[in-house]
């Protein structure tokens, strides 16, 4: 049949933006369906962590999505402190060797950038379009789609990816479960302008009334957040109000907090869902519809990129014909045990969180325990998701299922990095042995993998595979048996040859 877009995005956030993106970068047809008529400018998350700042860098995008004219783009230099818990003893420089471990992006504006790339890829954006039905043929999905006004419409899509947050529409009408723990925690979060700001408690406060985290503009509208240890909030879609939250400040600190004028206000909770599958037949989740929950460390966001560029290309193979039988399917068995882990790390923050004075002595021997290297190591890589390595089925093979680095390259007299290699979104076969029997292997698969001869000066194995997401599929061993183990990669990664 005829089909009115390859793909459905539900949800332009950008986590929606972004997998839209990388869908056009390869050519599919893709649409985004939007509730909001217009965005909401608010950004509830705006931390990109190493592994996402790495990520965006083999798309050329690392700059894009920093505002302002001082880009983060090199190596951090220095400690980079950060919290666990609201402890700020972690150094996440201890496990960034690539790029800055933190980079400041709005989520607002990222999501503006994603959007630009997606558009002037072929992207069709459709906003005041919310999904309400939602049925699966063996061939296509079939999507009913309402504006504002009530007037429906169907739309037809090969597949249809839930990037419609935390209540996804799409998870619910794909019949895909959202289990975990539920709410503990009763938090609130706005923007508003503090009318006494150096009488505030500026900065992360924690009392035994609860916590009060305020990001003080003296000059503007200053971020403010309160966290209520005692219950989870009785209508999780009840509208926030300006005197609640003053109430909510002033309750924990102990005095008046005088403020006015709110740009946004929000509730939140500390319940930690994920979704139990990720793909059902023609129906896939990314970002808050697969998993939420407490933005302790910032993870969220981060993880929902990283889902993006994850799914993308797999995606696009599906829709193209070359995938491989199981490629999609990789997509939940790599992403869905990452955002397990967040989750379990996030439970365990807020516990260390929790206001009681029982807590106090857990929270001076964690403290402790952070300063040894290789307690740090291990929470900072967590946090910044460097610690990620997808069990891809080669155990013995060093470098499978890592980043590949971002190695200095040179090829003739031009010089160039890895990183860059990878910005058009093609696999790549990296030659840094002068093998050219791997070359001549992969010739078959020419038609989608990119292959290269180079030379570096980092001690690397003689050759590697990477796939579109900048992760290592296969790395050479340097011995006879390198052009089977390249071929079978080949196969599993990037499907049957064109020719032999």
């Amino acid at each position: 049949m005829s089909l009115d877009t390859d793909v459905a995005v539900v949800g332009g956030g950008p986590v929606g933006m972004l997998l839209a993106a990388e869908l056009a970068l390869y050519g599919v047809r893709a649409t985004v369906l939007e509730h909001l008529p217009e965005p909401t400018g608010e950004s509830k998350a705006g931390t990109l962590h190493a592994r996402t700042a790495q990520t965006l860098h083999r798309r050329g995008l690392l700059g894009a999505v920093q505002p302002g004219a001082h880009k983060a783009l090199g190596h951090s230099r220095g400690p980079v402190p950060f919290h666990f818990g609201g402890m700020f003893e972690l150094d996440l420089s201890a496990v960034v060797h690539e790029g800055p471990a933190m980079v400041g992006s709005p989520q607002a504006y990222a999501e503006q950038v994603f959007a630009r790339r997606a558009t002037t890829l072929g992207t069709r954006i459709e906003r005041d379009s919310e999904v309400v039905g939602l049925e699966q043929h063996e061939d296509h999905v079939t999507l009913t789609v309402r504006n504002e006004a009530g007037t429906e419409r169907t739309l037809t899509a090969g597949w249809v990816v839930g990037c419609d947050g935390a209540r996804s529409s799409v998870r619910k009408l794909g019949g895909i479960d959202f289990v975990g723990t539920p709410a503990t925690v009763g938090a609130l979060m706005g923007e508003v302008e503090l009318l006494d700001p150096y009488r505030a408690p500026s900065g992360w406060q924690r009392g035994a009334r609860g916590w009060t985290l305020i990001w003080l503009n003296p000059y503007g509208r200053s971020r403010v957040s309160t966290y209520d240890f005692r219950s989870p909030h009785a209508d999780r879609s009840a509208p926030v109000t300006l005197d609640e939250m003053r109430d909510e400040v002033e309750r924990i600190a102990g005095y008046p907090v005088p403020m006015a004028n709110p740009r946004w206000l929000t509730r939140f909770s500390d319940a930690a869902l994920q979704a139990e599958r990720y793909r059902n037949g023609r129906v896939l989740l990314a970002g808050d519809a697969a998993h939420v929950h407490f933005p302790a460390g910032g993870q969220g966001l981060n993880l929902g990129l990283q889902d993006a560029v994850n799914l993308g290309w797999k995606l696009a193979a599906q829709v193209q014909g070359w995938a491989p039988e199981a490629l999609l399917d990789t997509y939940h068995a790599e992403r869905h045990p990452v955002a397990a882990q967040v989750l379990h790390n996030v439970r365990a923050q807020v516990a260390l969180m929790n206001p009681d004075p029982r807590t106090d002595a857990l929270r001076e021997l964690f403290t402790e325990l952070m300063h040894m290297p290789q307690v740090n190591e291990y929470l900072s890589g967590m946090i910044s998701g460097t610690a990620v390595r997808y069990d891809i089925g080669d155990p013995a093979d060093p470098m499978a299922g890592l980043l590949a680095p971002d190695l200095p390259l040179k090829t003739g007299d031009a010089e160039t990095g890895l990183a860059e290699l990878l910005h058009g979104g093609r696999p790549l076969l990296l030659d840094l042995g002068g093998q050219g029997d791997l070359l001549d292997a992969a010739r078959p698969w020419a038609d989608r993998v990119t292959t290269l001869s180079a030379v570096t000066d980092v001690r690397t194995p003689g050759a590697l595979l990477v796939r579109p997401d900048g992760y290592t599929a296969w790395s050479a061993a340097g011995v006879p048996d390198d052009v089977r183990t390249l071929t079978a990669a080949l196969r599993a990664w990037f499907g049957s040859p064109l020719r032999r």
